[in-house]
């Protein structure tokens, strides 16, 4: 595919951020980067074994499906597959990620907001505050969350 600025061949308008040709459809795009920012997360809790790495491929592949119905809403990936990732893993293992802002009483989970929506982010329900973007609890969790 040739990207022509001005009636003449810009090479650089075809290359990605990296100089290299990209071909990446912006739909794998958009579910590569929602996966990356949910393993990050998974890694910063220490929590991101074979088992739990492939809970995140499963929703992965079901909202390449979701997204392909509803293509507007690829900007909301990485939240929704943060949400499956977490439900999955309260099912098989337990709350995750444990809310770092509550020192005091039970140990609880933080919940994606918005739910359906852009820049998602981790949020302690209990203390109505923003903990971390999706991707970015490393910033916040110590070791065991």
């Amino acid at each position: 595919m040739r990207h022509w600025f001005g009636g003449t061949f810009d090479p650089f308008a075809a290359r990605g951020h990296n100089g290299f040709m990209d071909h990446t459809p912006p739909l794998e795009q958009a579910l590569h980067a929602a996966r990356a920012l949910v393993l990050a997360d998974l890694v910063a809790g220490q929590v991101a074994d074979a088992d739990v790495v492939s809970l995140v491929e499963d929703s992965v592949v079901h909202r390449r499906w979701w997204a392909e119905q509803w293509p507007e809403g690829a900007g909301y990936l990485p939240g929704l597959v943060a949400q499956d990732v977490q439900d999955a893993l309260l099912e098989r293992y337990g709350r995750w990620p444990l809310c770092p802002v509550c020192a005091d009483g039970d140990p609880h989970a933080l919940d994606v907001d918005p739910e359906l929506g852009p820049d998602p982010h981790w949020v302690c329900g209990k203390a109505q505050v923003r903990v971390a973007p999706v991707g970015a609890l490393d910033s916040v969790v110590g070791p065991g969350h």
